[in-house]
């Protein structure tokens, strides 16, 4: 959707963007982040041509943004700045008409495009619609502002540190808005921001910028996991993954090689293998496929007078299993609910993968003290 070639961009003798190469998805909510002074800011401005590259391309939709009139390629790009830019002599209706007025649209059109964006963001119409900026609160402006930005539908939305200026609450409620609204219209939103937590909140993806280069680009979850150097693991705060727990998979902490057996083993078998594996418990899974069948606990095999017989009758088939991709809270909260002590790991043909036990979760949990206490 959004490409950069070789991108530069000079000050006389300063360097800001240096040979910059990047690719955003169509659809995607790209955040860009980085230290004061990184190249965000311009990176961002360089896509609707506030600011012209030195060298190098940018594309949208495979067109070279160069070749489309600067005031024509900005109507068709939404853009909202963490002032609102909002007129403060006209009211919010008139904000929010500018642009498709400038564009010629049809009046009933605009009207009912303005009732749309905003009931979008959240603002009765009758109640804002005639109201000045000044009479609005920081997020109310935002909202409007918001509005403002989608009113001619655009397929790329730029954001510049639009809640920054905002109070915790209403910064945390925007945020949360905007992640449900772009679940719903799939936009192409470019967003620039120096809080971290904003960025792993609200992202698809997370570009990382120092010194007018890109550090690392991708999911929060993988920059979280896998920061590239010391300086991404630092500004990213390494511990920050607890404070997102949805990003620790299960995949990344199960027990890989869990205990099994096959249904045809004898009972008296079964506990030997628990005993000399120092287990409660073991997987009962097709000794071809690995598909899970069943669990067996010890305590329901000791008062059993025929060992000899097999595993199969005894074994388990009503129980709870998980996924790889799902995550510690999902694990947590069966543990929780179910009182259990074990929670088998299958893919979705229940193969058997791992095994997340209860004490594995706590040590697992407990790493983000350690971590701490050596930091």
């Amino acid at each position: 959707m959004i490409r950069f070639e070789n991108v530069c961009k000079r000050y006389k003798t300063k360097t800001i963007i240096k040979d910059l190469n990047l690719e955003m998805d169509k659809g995607k909510l790209i955040v860009i982040i980085g230290e004061s002074g990184c190249g965000k800011t311009t990176l961002l401005k360089m896509i609707n041509r506030l600011i012209e590259a030195t060298s190098g391309k940018i594309y949208i939709n495979d067109q070279d943004i160069k070749k489309t009139e600067a005031t024509e390629l900005r109507r068709k790009i939404g853009y909202v700045i963490q002032q609102t830019g909002l007129f403060q002599h006209m009211t919010v209706k008139e904000n929010i008409q500018i642009i498709p007025k400038t564009q010629k649209m049809g009046k009933e059109i605009i009207e009912e495009e303005t009732l749309r964006v905003m009931k979008m963001v959240g603002l009765e119409p009758k109640e804002f619609l005639e109201r000045y900026p000044r009479e609005l609160s920081g997020g109310q402006q935002q909202r409007v502002g918001v509005a403002r930005a989608f009113i001619t539908n655009p397929d790329i939305i730029l954001m510049d540190e639009p809640f920054s200026a905002l109070d915790p609450i209403t910064k945390s409620d925007l945020q949360d808005e905007l992640v449900e609204l772009q679940s719903k219209i799939n936009k192409t939103i470019v967003f620039v921001t120096h809080d971290m937590a904003e960025a792993i909140k609200i992202a698809d993806k997370i570009c990382i910028m120092k010194n007018g280069e890109i550090l690392q680009y991708d999911t929060p979850e993988n920059i979280l996991k896998n920061p590239v150097d010391d300086f991404v693991s630092n500004f990213v705060g390494k511990n920050r993954i607890w404070s997102s727990p949805e990003f620790i998979k299960l995949g990344d902490i199960m027990l890989d090689k869990p205990i099994t057996a096959s249904r045809e083993l004898p009972i008296l078998k079964c506990i030997d293998k628990m005993r000399q594996n120092k287990v409660d418990s073991l997987l009962i899974v097709d000794s071809e496929t690995r598909q899970l069948q069943g669990v067996v606990k010890a305590k329901h095999l000791r008062n059993i007078d025929d060992k000899s017989q097999k595993i199969n009758s005894l074994m388990k088939t009503d129980f709870i299993k998980l996924s790889p991709k799902d995550n510690i809270l999902d694990a947590l909260k069966i543990v929780n609910e179910y009182h259990t002590s074990i929670i088998p790991i299958v893919d979705d043909k229940n193969i058997l993968k791992g095994l997340v036990t209860k004490s594995s979760l706590v040590t697992t949990l407990s790493q983000q003290y350690i971590e701490v206490e050596v930091d």
